[in-house]
């Protein structure tokens, strides 16, 4: 036995186990995540035992109606029997249900002797289905946390390099404009048009100031 089935089976010590198959919940979990085939298997083999656990109960409950049938028969035709003496065709009728009574005490006992190896048998598949799901599920969510770690660990340090650029481009926008006005104020509009110098500091790329304690910034 794995190491990790142990751990899983210790988590699952004295719990209540739905029968998986027939619960939503369970199929669910795999719009996250894809079946393997050990759990495939399972879960065919759990709803062949649950189908035929459900056509046992089915015909249990068929045949102790019959029974019942039979017996609520066979109360009048003794009543009868009783009165008329010697009724060879009557006592008959009566040993025919009663025949058929016992046919159907024997398929009750056997019926009942299935559902019981039924029900261990669903509970072991089941609980085996449960472990694999488990198994599946946890190493998902490990490699989850992985990735999130990663992209977290990223995210912090694509946060710093923002910053750190949104500070480069402040100080370059400042020293463009500082550079601008003051060969504006020394040489004079005229002569800062003859170099075709264009850069217009309040209308193409003005201050950005930040909003707050975040890192946004407006213009």
């Amino acid at each position: 036995m794995a190491k990790d089935d142990e751990v899983y089976m210790s988590a699952l010590q004295g719990k209540s186990i739905p029968i998986l198959t027939l619960d939503n919940k369970w199929h669910q979990l795999f719009t996250q995540t894809e079946m393997t085939p050990e759990i495939e298997a399972f879960a065919d083999e759990l709803n062949t035992l649950v189908e035929r656990d459900g056509r046992l109960r089915s015909e249990t409950k068929n045949i102790k109606k019959l029974k019942k049938k039979l017996l609520n028969e066979i109360v009048p035709l003794r009543d009868k029997a009783n009165k008329l003496g010697n009724a060879p065709a009557i006592e008959k009728e009566i040993s025919e249900r009663t025949r058929l009574i016992n046919e159907c005490n024997e398929k009750i006992d056997s019926h009942q002797e299935e559902l019981l190896d039924l029900s261990r048998q669903i509970y072991d598949v089941d609980y085996k289905l449960m472990l694999e799901t488990m198994k599946v599920c946890y190493e998902r969510l490990q490699d989850n946390t992985a990735d999130i770690n990663g992209l977290d660990e990223w995210i912090k340090r694509a946060r710093i390099e923002l910053k750190k650029n949104v500070i480069r481009l402040q100080e370059a926008e400042m020293e463009n404009y500082n550079l601008y006005s003051y060969m504006h104020q020394i040489f004079g509009p005229d002569v800062v048009e003859i170099f075709d110098m264009k850069y217009d500091p309040e209308r193409r790329h003005p201050i950005r100031r930040p909003l707050g304690g975040n890192d946004e910034y407006v213009e």
